[in-house]
This record gives C-alpha cells, structure tokens and sequence, in this order.
C-alpha cells in the first residue's frame, strides 16, 4: 500500500527545547492535516546540533519526548501518523544523538523504537564523541507502514549501515542529519552533493527508498545545508527541498516499486546468497 511521506527542514533554536518541540508540533499538525502518513524531521531536532557540553541539560528520555509531543497535538489527531526525529538522548545517564520512531492515533502514542547514531565524527567542525556515547546496534523497525530503517547523517556515508539496513529487509530508509554546508567553490554545495550521489548509489544497489530531513539555518556562524531528498529504489531524486532554507517536501512512497526495482536488478538477492562467505571473509579481516 502506497503511503505519503514529509520531509521537514527547518532550524531549531539552539537549546531551547520547549520552544522547539513547540515548533516541532506545529510541523506535524501541518503535514497531518495535509493527509501525510508519514513524516521525518532532522538530526537534533529539540535542541539545535552543536550544543557540545550542553548537550546534557538538553536531552530527553524517550517517555518524556513522546509525553512532550502528544501533549501538543492530542487534540488534532484524528488518525494514525509516524513522526522520526532526532534528539539527544538521555538514557539512566548516558547520552546519545538518537532518533525516535514514533506513531501516533485517536488511542493514543506509542514509541515503535529508538536508533542511536553509529558513526559520530571526531573531525573538522565536529566532535560528538566527546559528548555522546555510540549506539551499537541496528535501527530497523516493524511498522505499520512496513520494514523501515533509521540511519543518522554520517552513518549514511559508510556503506555498510545501509548495505545491513537492507539486507535485514528495511524497504525505506530515513535519515534525519544535520551538515554544515562545506566546499562553495561550485555551482552546488559540495556535501550537499555528495548526499544526493550517497543516497542514489544506496537506492539504486539495494531497491530501496531513501528520504533525509535536513537542518537549516545558522549555529555559532555554521550553516546548515538543508536539500532534504526522496530518492526512490530506481536511484532517481523525487523530490529535492531548497537549499538553507525552512520548507516541508511530500512524496509518495509505493513499496510496490522495491519488488520491481529488486527483480530488475537482483544485486540485494546477489549479496543475499552470498552472505555467509562475507561474514566469512569480515571474521577473516584484520584492522
């Protein structure tokens, strides 16, 4: 069954995380009065990325962002809508950049799972590391929207999280990130690109759908590139959001399209029967 997605770009102010989630809120009302069954928000969504030793007095426990947020719409939910979103996690006190997977109905929320983001880079303008603890596992989720996963931005720029996303059944992967936009020097924003090649080469190798939110806006004198993209399994960009500014991208998603995208081009069942003497071969491998 065929379902309509939202990706949100938009920028959150830094540290305020009632505001935000107040924003956030309104987002999510917009786009389900709009008929979305599905929509995705940034990495860090609540509080604004580059917080560093902040990060602790901005997080949440994953009971307190789902109370937070139903509080605030409750009243509007008239049927049944998925929010993903990224936030810092506080967890019996270690923290992670995390994304929450959230549905939404008359009856009420329900937190379907969180993801803890893999790769946190430790180069350049960033340094997660230090503040936040690595997830360590998969974020691949039932739902009643079908198999989906969740990778958070650098994840995504090692082809292994996704190459594992799909060969554990995911048809959709989301990826809420938050890029300071990085190399001006042509006519596009270099990471930017560098997103949309990623996401392309990943849909079109694994017959699956990508979608990314992205922030917006300025921290400490870094900008945010925005360019949220639906890329479906074919490796064609649906739909393309404008670069560094606030705006929500719809697309439909027909998981229909994975099975023909796959039987096209069987690289996934390839990789599939092969499985084993990979796992083989990475026992094997020494770094």
């Amino acid at each position: 069954m065929a379902f309509k997605v939202a990706c949100a770009q938009f920028a959150p102010l830094k540290a305020e995380v009632e505001k935000n989630l107040d924003k956030i809120c309104e987002i999510v009302l917009q786009a389900h009065h709009e008929g979305v069954d599905l929509i995705l928000l940034p990495e860090a969504s609540t509080s604004g990325y580059f917080l560093e030793g902040g990060v602790l007095e901005s997080s949440l426990t994953s009971t307190q962002l789902l109370a937070a947020i139903w509080k605030r719409v409750s009243k509007d939910i008239d049927r049944a809508l998925d929010i993903v979103l990224g936030f810092y996690e506080n967890n019996d006190g270690t923290l992670f950049n995390s994304a929450a997977y959230i549905e939404l109905s008359p009856e009420g929320p329900r937190l379907v799972g969180v993801y803890r983001k893999f790769f946190l880079p430790t180069y350049g303008v960033f340094d997660e590391e230090r503040f936040v603890s690595r997830g360590r596992d998969l974020g691949i989720f039932e739902t009643r929207l079908g198999k989906v996963a969740i990778l958070i931005c650098e994840d995504v720029w090692h082809g292994l999280l996704p190459t594992l996303c799909a060969v554990n059944g995911a048809q959709l992967i989301l990826v809420p990130a938050a890029s300071p936009g990085r190399g001006f020097a042509g006519l596009d924003v270099e990471n930017h690109d560098r997103y949309r090649r990623l996401f392309r080469g990943i849909s079109e190798e694994h017959g699956v759908f990508c979608a990314s939110a992205q922030l917006c806006g300025f921290e400490g004198g870094k900008g945010f590139i925005g360019g949220s993209m639906v890329v479906d399994p074919f490796g064609k960009v649906m739909v393309e959001g404008p670069v560094a500014e606030e705006y929500m991208l719809l697309a439909e998603i027909d998981p229909y399209l994975v099975a023909i995208s796959r039987a096209q081009s069987p690289l996934l069942s390839d990789l599939q029967s092969a499985w084993e003497d990979i796992r083989r071969l990475v026992a094997r491998s020494e770094f």
